[in-house]
């Protein structure tokens, strides 16, 4: 048997596609001692989920005032979002110039017509075709692969195939970065260790706290013995084990008898925390097999040592000095990164809302834990920035966005989850937020020179999350959804009570309401054509219909008929229906997923308060530039053509924008 090397087994196998090569742009590339130049460079600053609103209301009292600058220089519009707007469907409109039906994402879920079962939308593994066993162990030979399931074609590509320069950090849906070889980094989808959105492991011997697992993380009983706690760190599944289990690192934690301190050790690594101290990275090391390892990064959070103990550890970042998946093109460059910076956040969402979420964080240590993560992006920003010579620059920041989900209910008086305690010491986060983004805003203008085109833009504005609609059950309530079972409604998951045969329609994911049809789903119900149209624009006109008993006002502002919204070849795949909630609605956390609570409607009592899952037309994302805007409400594609005609390269075929600079 031929040996494998070790990235051949952490990539399970994953082979390797060839380089597009580069095709030469002559009238709009010069070379300098080898090195490309454009006689425009193109500067793009994504805020996640920057809101025209509070933009106009914090421009109006002074508060930002590079934005208001920039403004004056060029223009400042309202920028249409995606339907539905959520993050992985917007940017994909912006990276393909497309919209869904053109990239084939319309969701962070899809389903699984053969078993109904939700699926990430952007992103599918599989395991390696063929495997070798020796003993306990499953050896993979070839075939497996983490594949990116957005179609269309990146803008950067193009830009590559005329030699024109690119580095595009974090972009979101776009893990794993598509093959290039422009500069990239991937963002919002990328995976912890786990492959997860992010697991977070908490250490405690409180018995007022549930252990086991929890949304995003898990809460472990521990035992303090003798002032020394003996605890694992969970880390991947090893599935080179005939029965595949977690790896896992042992560690200890030795607590000072008196004063408020411990030492930490791990894999020879030892280190000291003060009580309410974050520790720096941590690098640790998994093995899969006895000369094979995954190694990945996390930070400790010393929150309380007596009268209980309590330890938090983040999601296992892949590290970027030696990363397990592919996370960066070329794979030089986010080894370059770390040996600039040495470890840095690699989750595609980095802040741990779940923790905040579950109160293993308080508001406090979750923006401590987001401050180093726009620390860190600040930094990377200047560095990148500082050799921004040529080409396009594309750096995008989650911090806008996530503390908008996690402190809306904390400016928001009519909030269920609104605190007035809390309101008075963290109800000006999103303020503040808005106003580091104008500092990072200031530092781009001040090194653009007159050949930079500077553009800002967001992905989809921000809301109000109050009341929370269980589509599902909706759907029994109105008899387009039957169970097996009606007096077990509110029991179970994943549709373990369904009863498929006389379903007509269910709904998995955060806007989209499928029709049970024969031929597509396994027991589909209902005939494709004309029969399913029909059946789908009826459901439409209800949801749009339905009308909260406690607020009086209608909870779905449109009901979006998907051949009504999307064109392109993958429109097929869409959901027959996607949901635009009016503003303060939002589908609930249990109804994605398969669930079935009593109530249609209930109060939002978590804590992320703020969210994008509403109809277009009331969350529009926003847009700045240092030259004139040409159309009133541009959209996301639109953008993808402009930065293309901007180097005066033809948009290629199914991109669907027009220039509006």
């Amino acid at each position: 048997m031929t040996a494998l090397k070790r990235r051949d087994f952490l990539k399970m196998g994953m082979a390797a596609s060839s380089l597009m090569a580069l095709r030469s742009g002559a009238n709009l590339v010069t070379r300098v001692g080898g090195r490309r130049e454009t006689p425009v460079k193109i500067l793009v600053l994504g805020f996640d989920g920057l809101d025209p609103g509070l933009i106009k209301i914090y421009m109006k009292t002074g508060k930002l005032p590079a934005f208001s600058r920039l403004a004056g220089q060029g223009g400042f519009s309202r920028l249409q979002t995606s339907i539905p707007p959520q993050s992985p469907v917007a940017w994909s409109n912006f990276i393909s110039g497309t919209n869904p039906g053109g990239h084939g994402i319309f969701d962070f879920m899809h389903r699984d017509p053969k078993n109904y079962m939700p699926v990430f939308s952007g992103t599918e593994s599989t395991g390696p075709k063929s495997t070798v066993k020796i003993g306990n162990w499953v050896l993979p030979i070839r075939g497996g692969q983490v594949r990116n399931l957005r179609r269309g074609r990146a803008f950067w590509k193009v830009l590559e195939e005329h030699d024109i320069p690119s580095v595009v950090f974090k972009m979101p849906a776009n893990y794993p970065p598509v093959e290039t070889r422009q500069k990239t980094l991937s963002g919002m989808g990328t995976p912890d260790i786990k492959g997860s959105y992010g697991i977070f492991n908490f250490y405690t011997n409180d018995p007022n706290l549930s252990k086991g697992l929890v949304s995003g993380g898990r809460i472990n009983e521990v035992f303090v013995i003798g002032n020394r706690v003996e605890a694992r760190l969970p880390g991947p599944t090893n599935t080179f084990l005939k029965e595949p289990e977690e790896a896992a690192v042992d560690f200890r934690v030795f607590i000072d008898p008196e004063k408020p301190v411990a030492k930490i050790s791990i894999q020879g690594q030892e280190f000291i925390l003060m009580e309410k101290e974050w520790s720096g990275w941590k690098k640790v090391r998994f093995s899969l097999i006895p000369t094979q390892s995954v190694s990945g990064i996390c930070l400790f959070y010393l929150k309380e040592i007596r009268p209980y103990f309590k330890l938090y550890v983040s999601p296992i970042n892949i590290d970027p000095s030696d990363p397990a998946l592919p996370i960066s093109t070329p794979e030089s460059y986010t080894t370059e990164l770390a040996k600039k910076f040495g470890p840095f956040f690699t989750k595609g969402l980095p802040a741990d809302t779940s923790a905040l979420d579950n109160n293993v964080l308080d508001e406090a240590e979750f923006l401590a834990q987001d401050d180093l993560v726009l620390r860190e992006s600040v930094e990377m920003f200047d560095y990148e920035l500082g050799r921004f010579d040529s080409g396009l620059l594309f750096y995008y920041i989650s911090s806008t966005d996530q503390r908008q989900h996690m402190f809306w209910r904390l400016l928001d008086e009519k909030h269920p989850a609104y605190d007035p305690r809390l309101a008075s010491k963290f109800g000006n986060t999103i303020e503040n937020i808005y106003i580091e983004a104008d500092k990072m805003l200031a530092t781009a203008m001040a090194r653009a020179d007159k050949d930079t085109v500077l553009m800002v833009m967001s992905d989809h504005g921000f809301n109000p999350f109050r009341r929370a609609f269980n589509l599902n059950t909706w759907l029994v309530e109105a008899g387009y959804h039957k169970l097996l079972n009606p007096w077990k409604q509110d029991q179970g998951e994943l549709f373990q009570n369904t009863n498929w045969p006389k379903t007509l329609a269910y709904n998995i994911g955060l806007n989209g309401l499928y029709i049970n049809q024969k031929g597509r789903e396994r027991e589909g119900a209902v005939d494709p054509g004309a029969a399913a149209e029909a059946l789908a624009r009826e459901i439409a006109q209800k949801l749009e219909q339905v009308i909260d008993p406690k607020t009086g006002e209608k909870v779905v502002l449109r009901a979006y008929v998907a051949k009504d919204v999307y064109q392109g070849p993958h429109a097929a795949e869409a959901p027959d229906i996607i949901l635009g909630f009016n503003r303060g609605y939002r589908i609930s956390f249990g109804s994605p997923l398969g669930r079935f609570p009593k109530e249609v409607l209930e109060d939002n009592l978590m804590k992320w308060s703020g969210d994008h899952m509403g109809a277009a037309e009331v969350l529009p994302g926003i847009f700045f530039s240092n030259r004139v805007i040409l159309t009133d409400f541009p959209a996301l594609y639109d953008l993808t053509v402009t930065i293309l005609n901007l180097f005066g390269i033809e948009s290629p075929a199914g991109m669907i924008g027009k220039p509006v600079l």
